[in-house]
């Protein structure tokens, strides 16, 4: 059953609405405490926070582990450069 009552579709859900997910945590009692102290924000943004660190670090050793193995020829100076208006 795809179609309402009036025989029209039903509207899809936006991307970033349908990739939420609730989650349940076992954790220190202080630990999300603190963290919130910290931040000064509650908790779901004090742990979207927490899991965004995670991921940049995953994405800096990345980067790290490309140290010396990606040779660039770029002069800096021209690159830089901006047209005037």
């Amino acid at each position: 059953m795809n179609d309402r009552i009036d025989g029209r579709p039903y509207e899809r859900l936006d991307d970033a609405v349908r990739r939420i997910r609730r989650i349940t945590s076992n954790r220190p009692a202080d630990l999300l405490e603190d963290a919130t102290q910290v931040t000064g924000k509650g908790m779901t943004d004090t742990l979207i926070d927490g899991l965004t660190l995670i991921r940049r670090s995953r994405a800096h050793a990345k980067a790290r582990k490309l140290h010396g193995k990606l040779h660039l020829d770029i002069d800096l100076n021209v690159s830089r450069e901006r047209r005037r208006l």
